[in-house]
């Protein structure tokens, strides 16, 4: 695969790519520019000459069909909210192609439960477009009021509703895309079931940027709940988590809609920066679970359903107390206190992040032996390790000590990573859960993922872009 040359971005070139969008699109003055070189982290400076923002499919056509010819690097990017920097561009050669002004709802079907968007609808949108029709789209995660559609699916993200929906590989019946050539990839299609060779579909999405530019989507719809009760319980193992976690599903079944764990430093985290939250139980706890538990039949039901699994779970000691939300304004906040945690951690100083996940039933054994095998790297780093239970997708971020120097602590990050990963390793997880590979996990993917699948990796790589040219640098 031929690779595309490290140098900056002609004005020539610049000028015949900005000739491609609309008048005022194509972003060249720095402070223009900044917005787009700068990830969530902190960790990718981004740096590029040029942003071009498309409004049709076409321009995105034409603009990789110039990128093609010229062997020009492009960066496709959403709403910027990725966290391991799949969305940056990493030299003053490549072209960031913003997808945001492509923001149309383009269809809602009803009857077979299904939405047509455009890449750049911002994920709340599709959720709002989805409420008005009376229907659901379940995906759901804290940076729902920016990120994009296209940046969701390129990523495969999870969220908090994977336990009940999937993630957003489920989520999807079709893709349309445009490939390096500028060729368009005609997938949206509607249908449940079409066995017409190769799902090319699913190799676009999770590929993050690497295979094609997706400019639209079919994105499946559910019922919307009559009832919904949400509850924290308090616990003080993991074990009793798990134990919570199996009682609830055989109680409620598929009325189980998120399922997350947090511990009491997290909380703690919580409750002391942000804004109007409050500690749901009367006394502190080890560790806490947020519940929330459905039903497409009527609020009684949903209520009789978690009653069934917090009562039955207080007799048999498996919760030490728990609460429910009295209100919709109660349930608001217990679900933001949680997707906060993230934005939390900000003000204690550095963190270390990862995004693992383990099976299900060896999460407590994770916790246990990541916990001793930092803490001994680290003394008095401050574990903040929440997630999904359901789909053993943890969230291990570890922040500094405190009055530990941010910069010390932060030069040790591949250390940490290496000694958290390994631990995954050896309990058969994954570590990149629902984050994507993106800059910071493309060498460790290499280094651990059996020959053969990085080689056939490698080969569909070269078949999509034979150039180089998308999104270079990043998963393989």
């Amino acid at each position: 695969m031929t690779q595309p040359i490290d140098t900056a971005l002609s004005d020539a070139l610049r000028d015949r790519f900005a000739a491609l969008v609309t008048p005022g699109q194509a972003l060249t003055e720095p402070g223009d520019l900044a917005p787009f070189l700068r990830e969530t982290r902190d960790l990718f400076p981004g740096r590029s000459r040029l942003v071009l923002r498309p409004g049709s499919v076409d321009e995105v056509s034409a603009i990789l069909r110039l990128a093609s010819e010229t062997r020009t690097p492009v960066v496709p990017q959403g709403g910027n909210t990725g966290h391991v920097g799949g969305q940056m561009p990493r030299s003053e050669a490549e072209i960031v192609l913003s997808l945001s002004r492509l923001d149309r709802i383009r269809e809602i079907d009803p009857a077979g439960q299904t939405i047509t968007v455009d890449a750049g609808v911002v994920l709340q949108r599709v959720q709002e477009a989805a409420d008005e029709a009376g229907l659901l789209f379940p995906l759901s995660l804290g940076s729902e009021g920016s990120c994009q559609i296209g940046g969701n699916l390129a990523s495969n993200a999870g969220g908090t509703g994977v336990i009940a929906y999937g993630n957003s590989r489920e989520l999807c019946l079709g893709i349309e895309a445009v490939l390096a050539s500028g060729e368009l990839f005609h997938g949206l299609r509607r249908l449940k079931k079409d066995n017409r060779g190769y799902d090319l579909r699913q190799l676009l999405i999770g590929s993050e940027g690497t295979l094609g530019v997706i400019t639209g989507a079919v994105l499946r719809l559910f019922p919307k709940p009559r009832g919904r009760e949400v509850a924290y319980a308090g616990l003080s193992t993991p074990e009793a988590m798990l134990q919570l976690l199996a009682r609830a599903q055989g109680a409620a079944g598929n009325q189980l809609t998120a399922f997350e764990i947090m511990p009491r430093l997290a909380m703690e985290f919580t409750l002391k920066h942000t804004r109007g939250a409050r500690d749901p139980l009367a006394s502190p706890h080890a560790w806490y679970v947020l519940v929330e538990v459905s039903s497409n039949r009527s609020s009684e039901d949903a209520a009789a359903a978690m009653e069934t699994v917090l009562a039955g779970a207080l007799e048999a000691g498996e919760i030490e107390d728990a609460t429910v939300a009295r209100s919709g304004a109660d349930a608001a906040l217990f679900w933001r206190m949680r997707e906060e945690m993230s934005w939390a951690q900000k003000p204690e100083g550095g963190s270390i992040k990862h995004d693992v996940s383990v099976p299900v039933a060896l999460v407590p054994e994770f916790l246990r032996r990541a916990d001793a095998a930092v803490r001994a790297a680290i003394p008095g780093v401050r574990v903040v390790s929440f997630g999904h239970l359901g789909d053993g997708n943890i969230h291990y971020n570890l922040s500094q000590p405190v009055g530990a120097d941010r910069d010390a602590f932060l030069a040790r990050w591949g250390e940490i990573n290496a000694l958290v990963h390994g631990i995954v390793a050896e309990l058969g997880g994954s570590f990149a859960a629902e984050h994507g590979i993106g800059q910071l996990k493309r060498d460790e993917l290499a280094r651990t993922k059996p020959a053969v699948e990085m080689e056939l990796m490698r080969g569909i790589k070269n078949l999509f872009d034979p150039f180089g040219i998308l999104n270079p640098g990043k998963v393989v």
